[in-house]
C-alpha cells in the first residue's frame, strides 16, 4: 500500500457518500473518513519501518506531468492531521439537519480529498491543481449552508473565492517560469535550480501572494473573519483547522526550498507582518461580541504566530510550525464545536446573550474549559509545545521579535478567559442548555485526549518530523 491509496479511499468515500442518499450520508462519510485515517497511520507506519510508499505514474508527457504522490515525514504528519480531523468534523456535525445532506457531507470527503492530495503531490502542476481543488467544496458549504444574511454569506464567499484563486494564478506563472528552465515540475528538480537573485524574488513573490491570502497574513487578511462567520461549524473548521495548514506546509516544500534568497533578505519584514497580525487579531478579537467572530481573530493571532516560526528559517521554527500546526488543528476544531454546541442551543452566536452555561451543563464547562487552556498555550497542552519552540525561534532571529510575538500569549489569555467568563459563568440564563450528549461529548474527548496526550509527551512527533526538517533546511541554505 502507497499513499494514493489514502486518495483514493478518500475519493471513492467522496462519491459512495453522495450516491448513498441523504438518509445515509454522514454515516459514510464517517465511515471512509475513518478508513482514510487507518490508511494513513498504516501507510505511515511502513514508511517508518523504510519501505517506499512513494507513487509514481506518468500523466502527460508535454508539458511533462507525473501523477508523483511523496509520502516523506512533512507530508505524511500534515495527511494525518487531515484524515485525523475529517472524522471528528463529520462526526461533530450529527447534530444538524442539512438540506442536501448527502451533498454536505460529499463535499466534505471531496474537500478532504484535495487537501490530502496538495500534502502528498511532489509535482508543482499536480500540486497547483489540488490546491485549487480544494476552494470549490468550501466555496459551496459557505455557500449553501451557510447562516446569516444570504446577501451578505454570498458577498464574504465570493470575496474569498476571488481573493484565494487570484492569488494562486500568481503561483501558477511561477510554476510555469520554473518548468521552462528544466522541463520539470518536480519538487527537487525545482529544488537545485540556479536561480538568479531576480529570479528568485519574482518566484517568491508569486508564492508568498498565494499563500499570505490563504493564511491569512496583513494586509491579505479581509476575508477570513467573515467566512468564519458565515460558514456552517463544519466549513469554519475545516478551513481554520486544514486548510490554512496547507499554505504554511506549502511555504517550507515549495516556498523556501526555491526561493530562499529573498526569505533571507526580507526576513525582518515578513516576520514583521507575521507578528502584526498577531497583535492585530488579538486586539479585535477583544473586541467582538460574535463567538465565532472572536474565535476567528483568535485563530488570525495563532496562524500569524506560526507563519512568523516558519520564516526564522531555523530547525526550532520549523519543528515549532508543524507541532502547532497540528495543535492548532485540534484546538481550533474543538473551539468552533463548542461554539456550534451552544448556538444549536441557544440559537444564538452572540456573547452578550449567553451566561450561566456552567450551572446547567457542568461537564461542557470542563470540557471548554480546557479547549480554552489548551488555546492560551497552558503548559501541559499540545498548544504549549509548538508555541515555546516558536518563540524560541524568534528569540535566536531577534529578540524584540520573541518580546512582540509573546504579547499572542498574554492577550490571548486576556480574550479567551474573558469570554469564558461572559459565555459560561454568571447565574443561571433563562435559555434551557442541556448538557452536553454521548455523541458531542466523544468528539470533544478525542480532541481533549490529543491535546493532553501530546502536551506532555511530544516526543514521537518531533522524533518523526525532525529528520526530515533538516534535509529541507540544507536547500534552504544553500545559497
Amino acid at each position: 500500500m502507497d499513499v494514493s491509496f489514502i486518495l483514493i479511499i478518500l475519493l471513492f468515500g467522496a462519491a459512495a457518500t453522495y450516491f448513498v442518499g441523504d438518509k445515509w450520508a454522514s454515516k459514510a462519510a464517517l465511515i471512509f473518513s475513518t478508513a482514510a485515517l487507518a490508511a494513513t497511520i498504516y501507510v505511515t507506519y511502513r514508511y517508518y519501518v523504510g519501505e517506499t510508499v512513494n507513487f509514481m505514474y506518468p500523466w502527460i508527457k508535454s508539458p511533462k506531468i507525473t501523477l508523483f504522490f511523496i509520502g516523506d515525514r512533512i507530508s505524511l504528519t500534515m495527511v494525518l492531521l487531515t484524515t485525523a480531523l475529517t472524522p471528528i468534523i463529520v462526526a461533530s456535525s450529527f447534530g444538524n439537519l442539512f438540506p442536501k445532506t448527502r451533498a454536505f457531507y460529499a463535499l466534505i470527503m471531496f474537500m478532504a480529498f484535495a487537501m490530502a492530495g496538495t500534502f502528498l503531490a511532489g509535482d508543482g502542476l499536480l500540486y497547483y491543481i489540488f490546491w485549487e481543488l480544494a476552494l470549490i467544496p468550501i466555496y459551496f458549504i459557505a455557500l449553501i449552508w451557510g447562516g446569516g444574511n444570504t446577501e451578505e454569506r454570498k458577498k464574504a464567499v465570493v470575496k474569498f473565492f476571488i481573493y484565494t484563486f487570484a492569488g494562486s494564478l500568481f503561483m501558477l506563472v511561477a510554476f510555469i517560469y520554473l518548468y521552462q528552465k528544466q522541463y520539470s515540475f518536480f519538487y527537487t528538480t525545482l529544488y537545485n535550480l540556479r536561480l538568479t537573485s531576480t529570479e528568485q524574488n519574482w518566484i517568491f513573490a508569486a508564492f508568498f501572494l498565494a499563500y499570505a491570502i490563504k493564511i491569512p497574513i496583513i494586509p491579505f487578511h479581509t476575508w477570513q473573519a467573515n467566512v468564519y462567520q458565515k460558514a456552517p461549524a463544519a466549513g469554519t473548521m475545516l478551513l481554520s483547522g486544514i486548510m490554512l495548514k496547507m499554505a504554511i506546509y506549502s511555504i517550507i516544500r515549495w516556498q523556501l526550498p526555491i526561493a530562499p534568497i529573498p526569505a533571507i533578505q526580507y526576513q525582518y519584514i515578513i516576520v514583521g507582518l507575521c507578528i502584526a497580525g498577531v497583535i492585530y487579531g488579538s486586539v479585535l478579537a477583544l473586541k467582538q461580541d460574535s463567538l465565532k467572530k472572536l474565535l476567528a481573530y483568535s485563530s488570525l493571532a495563532h496562524v500569524g504566530l506560526i507563519a512568523a516560526g516558519v520564516y526564522t528559517m531555523t530547525l526550532d521554527g520549523l519543528r515549532g510550525a508543524m507541532l502547532q500546526m497540528i495543535a492548532h488543528g485540534f484546538v481550533v476544531v474543538g473551539l468552533f464545536f463548542a461554539s456550534e454546541i451552544i448556538s444549536r442551543r441557544f440559537n444564538t452566536d452572540t456573547i452578550r446573550e449567553m451566561g450561566g452555561i456552567r450551572i446547567q451543563a457542568p461537564k461542557f464547562t470542563s470540557m471548554f474549559m480546557i479547549l480554552v487552556l489548551a488555546s492560551v498555550a497552558l503548559p501541559g497542552t499540545f498548544n504549549f509545545v509548538g508555541e515555546f519552540e516558536v518563540l524560541y525561534s524568534l528569540a535566536q532571529t531577534n529578540i524584540w521579535l520573541v518580546v512582540i510575538g509573546g504579547t499572542t500569549i498574554i492577550l490571548g489569555a486576556f480574550y479567551m478567559l474573558r469570554m469564558f467568563q461572559q459565555v459560561m459563568l454568571g447565574e443561571q440564563n433563562a435559555k434551557v442548555f442541556a448538557d452536553i450528549n454521548f455523541s458531542e461529548g466523544l468528539v470533544m474527548v478525542l480532541i481533549i485526549g490529543v491535546l493532553l496526550f501530546f502536551g506532555l509527551y511530544p516526543k514521537p512527533i518531533v522524533d518523526f518530523i525532525s529528520p526530515e526538517l533538516e534535509r529541507t533546511l540544507i536547500y534552504i541554505k544553500q545559497i
